[in-house]
């Protein structure tokens, strides 16, 4: 079977299932694992270059509505009339459930059906082992910093968050991604800052700028130097290696 993948989480998750090799291309930010960085490019997920797609004469796409915008690069499979699956997950049981889609689709439903439920049982080790505690610290997850962009309740973030003993600042907000502004961060003070800016290398991020917004150094977080760089790869994408990110935060509030 050949198989084009068109969004790097979806990648992750054939690689979850140990399918790399019927990966016959991918977009330009499908980074891991470093063997699918041999494998020609179809360009970057928000403008896929669907001849190259259609060039790799794939038996299957998978495509991608996790970031807006990609809705055209549907639109173009629709076109070329190739065959794909849409994968569009917020919550880690949307994921599990991605999973076994994706098996499904290979035709390895046994396969997709066990790593879907090996996926909740490393989410239920890793809640399992987390110590209770009454003080549950509060984050806030910063996707984009100027407008500000960060996940809202509908988000695998918050469950991440929750799964640690600590809680999301804009859990309130029933969206997935939700728009704010420097003035309500300040204001719901968070115990920690956690810098995931998506498309960033975390060598790029700076959090100097961060302390240097307007009132911002009166917040807790930076009054107690709680200012994570975290890579962008292990929080902002949904696949399976959120879990490699659930047990980095669990160290992080320890």
């Amino acid at each position: 079977m050949r198989v084009v993948s068109i969004c790097p989480s979806n990648t992750e998750i054939m690689a979850y299932l140990g399918q790399i090799d019927l990966l016959v291309g991918v977009d330009n930010y499908s980074d891991w694992p470093s063997s699918v960085l041999k494998l020609p490019k179809v360009g970057p997920d928000l403008s896929i270059d669907m001849e190259k797609v259609a060039e790799l004469q794939p038996d299957l796409v998978l495509a991608s509505l996790s970031v807006p915008g990609m809705e055209k690069n549907i639109e173009a499979l629709e076109e070329k009339k190739l065959p794909y699956i849409i994968l569009n997950p917020n919550s880690l049981e949307e994921i599990s459930d991605d999973i076994r889609k994706v098996g499904d689709a290979l035709g390895l439903k046994e396969l997709g059906e066990e790593k879907a439920k090996q996926f909740l049982r490393e989410i239920q080790d890793i809640q399992t082992q987390k110590k209770a505690n009454e003080y549950k610290p509060s984050l806030y997850w910063e996707w984009w910093p100027k407008p500000i962009f960060t996940p809202g309740g509908l988000n695998w973030l918050t469950e991440i968050s929750a799964l640690v003993g600590a809680e999301n600042i804009f859990a309130d907000q029933n969206v997935a991604s939700f728009q704010t502004d420097w003035e309500e961060v300040k204001k719901r003070n968070p115990d920690h800052i956690c810098m995931v800016w998506v498309g960033v290398k975390e060598e790029k991020m700076r959090p100097e700028l961060v302390k240097k917004r307007p009132d911002w150094s009166e917040m807790k977080a930076i009054k107690n130097g709680n200012i994570h760089v975290l890579e962008e790869s292990l929080f902002c994408r949904p696949s399976p290696r959120l879990l490699e990110g659930l047990r980095k935060l669990t160290t992080i509030l320890k």
